[in-house]
């Protein structure tokens, strides 16, 4: 590559319900985006059509001065890193056992990576957002479920199968609520629906709020959103509802604290979104679990890509190798 050439990637944030892509420069910044509806597609090789129809878009207008380097994605379900293999998509139908990296590498002729999609939302953060200033820190996403990435000595630790990090799937009781991933799991307790759960049921109770003003006086349109607002107003029960999910989230992070001290944990995804009102309850209830040793060096901080974290990590995994 010429010393004046620069570096673009496409980045790949596959979501069981979008797939986002966009090409990246090296810096991190996005060149051009584009995305297409997951469901309706018939398999691994309709999906392989789709994004390469996007990428061929994509590259239409690169610079003559850039030079595209290769494809990372992120995928919502379990991978062997070194392979490029996709274990399984439990919300995708058709995608188990599919050795992706291989199959991209073969259709463009460029190096593709594929990794858990909250491990390259890591890398995003840590390389291009937040976690910028650290060599040791975790990445933790709310959403659907409760995801993690943890970056130890300026690196993605992924484990011995490519497969740690899974901070969801942490106990908060060992006679929990069972799922397929063990009992007690803390995204058993505070998933968007979770969470949405926890509210209709006290308003189905009776309990006076707001929530259900925000919501239209609509029971099903109840949102992690919708409690948020609510709770900035004031309303006692979404106030109640976020010191809920913060002291469930206190509760694993500090066990990862005490495991591994890092020096910062990074929160995103749509519940972080939240601000103050997560943020503040989870700071007082992390202090009241860590002793002050851990807590007086611990940064506690938002994520600052948004729903650009997926791809630009995914993107900047290329760029890592």
């Amino acid at each position: 590559m010429s010393e004046n050439k620069q570096r673009c990637a496409i980045g790949i944030d596959f979501g069981g319900t979008f797939v986002k892509l966009a090409r990246v420069n090296e810096h991190g910044v996005i060149g051009s985006r584009a995305s297409f509806a997951t469901t309706g597609l018939k398999g691994v090789q309709a999906w392989l059509d789709e994004v390469q129809r996007h990428i061929e878009m994509l590259l239409a207008d690169v610079a003559d001065h850039t030079e595209w380097v290769g494809i990372g994605v992120g995928v919502p379900g379990f991978v062997d890193y070194a392979k490029g293999y996709v274990y399984n998509l439990t919300n995708v139908p058709g995608w188990t056992g599919v050795a992706l990296a291989e199959k991209l590498t073969e259709r463009f002729g460029k190096t593709a990576r594929v990794d858990n999609d909250v491990n390259a939302m890591a890398i995003g953060e840590c390389t291009f957002g937040a976690g910028q200033a650290y060599q040791h820190a975790v990445f933790i996403t709310l959403g659907t479920g409760v995801g993690g990435g943890l970056l130890l000595n300026n690196k993605l630790y992924r484990g011995a199968s490519s497969m740690a990090g899974e901070i969801g799937h942490m106990s908060i009781d060992r006679n929990g609520i069972e799922s397929p991933m063990g009992k007690g799991g803390v995204e058993q307790y505070i998933g968007n629906r979770q969470i949405v759960d926890y509210a209709q049921k006290q308003l189905a109770a009776g309990r006076k709020s707001t929530i259900l003003d925000v919501a239209e006086g609509r029971l099903d349109h109840v949102s992690p959103k919708v409690i948020a607002h609510a709770a900035e107003e004031g309303d006692a029960l979404a106030c109640e509802v976020f010191d809920y999910v913060a002291d469930c989230l206190a509760t694993i992070m500090a066990s990862v604290a005490y495991l591994l001290q890092p020096q910062a944990f990074i929160i995103g995804g749509g519940v972080a979104a939240a601000g103050s009102i997560l943020f503040e309850p989870l700071r007082k209830h992390l202090a009241a679990r860590l002793c002050s040793h851990f807590m007086d060096r611990l940064v506690i901080k938002r994520a600052e890509l948004g729903n650009d974290a997926g791809v630009i990590g995914a993107a900047t995994l290329t760029f890592l190798e």
